[in-house]
């Protein structure tokens, strides 16, 4: 039909919503609405190039390797058992503090987001392991639920991540730099809702109670300090082990990658149960995981080639370009735009559509790629906490007792949201906080 290219852009993006509203796959609809545009737009032989494209850019980039890798290492982690006992140690070890049940939930969050990285997981193990007693001892439920979804969600932004490695494979960043410049944001994240949890607790001391006495009288300072150095140091080993191994030059991302697989699995033979079946447990939903990441892949990289040959590419660009406050303007256009994304489409989604669009604008602005490509993933924290389709909220909703109804994790969420976007004006204001590391450890 060789539709104009702001037809055939309405048209695609149309059909990309309505998909997802009749609660079809992502992977599936990205490639079926790439089919239609392909002969709405550009014509079907356009289709030959892009299936090149999927096997030349997707199927053969030696970096996303890491993907499957750092999802085995995640499963063997939490298979382990070790992180309810990392949970319980810190629980006990802040427990004359205010608020310390909400504390551990965040510094146990960002344990896990720098060992497991998968989001599911630590909202699941969080939820089932934290929820109960901080409501059991009298916790404010939005507050519980709040900062459990929040701070599960650091998963995808500290590294090791595998959205940070689908996104160093979609720009000209290095996986190195990515993951250096994600740190500092992802590590002050975590401080900020720390802090939170604190200030609210202080002013609202009903919020967060104290643990009872007794219970902690039971465990003597000996045994919790057995127990910290049993559970908190060897996730600990896995981190230095991983982001170690990488900074250092000793390894690339790929390679880290394999490092943290050989001591997760050695962590999961000293504390797991060690039985085959567990074992073959875990390589299948590694694999169910990779698959799903693939199979997104593939379908959003023939979403975007059939939108480029369309001119769909020309149409945002010119629309980016046309919006009030020059490159601020633009900048700040295309981070709300990913922000609203974030309500439809999960990250993966999102980064493999908007990579392509929006990287050599930014390039062509002469902004610093990596710092945009890092506040993407700030933002992209909100992807999985504002409704209608925020996978956190589904995860909490799926463990949490009685009591709890969705419209209460809609209210927990609202406070963590603005952090993230206070964080994304301190990076804004303050870009060394993300070349910053990069620029000591890589000379960026």
């Amino acid at each position: 039909m060789n539709l104009s290219p702001e037809l055939l852009t309405l048209v695609m993006f149309g059909g990309l919503l309505i998909g997802l509203f009749m609660g079809h796959p992502l992977a599936f609809v990205l490639g079926g609405v790439a089919v239609i545009g392909a002969y709405l737009g550009p014509g079907e032989r356009v289709l030959g190039s892009i299936i090149n494209n999927i096997y030349g850019n997707a199927m053969d980039n030696y970096v996303l390797v890491a993907i499957p890798l750092f999802v085995l290492m995640a499963r063997f982690l939490n298979d382990s058992g070790v992180t309810e006992k990392m949970f319980e140690a810190m629980r006990l070890l802040l427990a004359n503090l205010r608020g310390g049940l909400a504390l551990t939930v965040v510094i146990v969050s960002v344990l896990l987001a720098a060992t497991t990285g998968i989001v599911g997981a630590s909202i699941a193990v969080m939820g089932m392991i934290a929820l109960a007693p901080m409501l059991k001892y009298g916790y404010n439920k939005e507050l519980s639920t709040g900062v459990i979804m929040a701070s599960g969600c650091l998963g995808i932004l500290i590294p090791p991540s595998i959205m940070l490695i689908l996104m160093a494979s979609y720009s000209p960043v290095s996986v190195g730099a990515l993951f250096a410049g994600a740190l500092v944001p992802g590590v002050m994240l975590g401080a900020m809702y720390a802090l939170y949890v604190l200030v609210i607790c202080l002013v609202k001391p009903s919020y967060g109670p104290l643990v009872p006495a007794e219970e902690r009288a039971e465990v003597s300072t000996g045994q919790l300090l057995v127990m910290l150095a049993k559970y908190v140091l060897p996730p600990m080993s896995l981190i230095l082990g991983v982001l170690g191994s990488l900074f250092t030059g000793i390894a690339t991302a790929t390679e880290a990658s394999a490092i943290g697989v050989g001591i997760a699995f050695l962590l999961f033979v000293i504390f797991g149960d060690r039985k085959p079946s567990t074992c073959f447990k875990t390589l299948v939903e590694s694999g169910k995981t990779t698959t799903m990441v693939m199979l997104v892949l593939v379908g959003a990289t023939a979403f975007t080639g059939v939108f480029s040959r369309g001119g769909g590419m020309t149409v945002i660009n010119d629309l980016v370009m046309a919006m009030p406050g020059g490159t601020v303007g633009a900048l700040i256009f295309m981070l709300f735009l990913v922000f609203v994304l974030g309500m439809f489409l999960d990250w993966t989604g999102i980064v493999l559509l908007s990579f392509p669009i929006m990287l050599p604008i930014v390039a062509d602005m002469g902004v610093d790629v990596l710092w945009f490509v890092v506040m993407v993933a700030v933002v992209l924290q909100t992807s999985f906490l504002t409704p209608p389709f925020g996978y956190a909220l589904f995860y909490m909703k799926g463990v949490a007792p009685k009591g709890v109804e969705i419209v209460d994790l809609y209210k927990a969420v609202l406070p963590f949201v603005a952090l993230i976007v206070l964080a994304c004006v301190l990076m804004a204001f303050f870009p060394v906080l993300v070349t910053g590391l990069p620029g000591v450890l890589l000379g960026y």
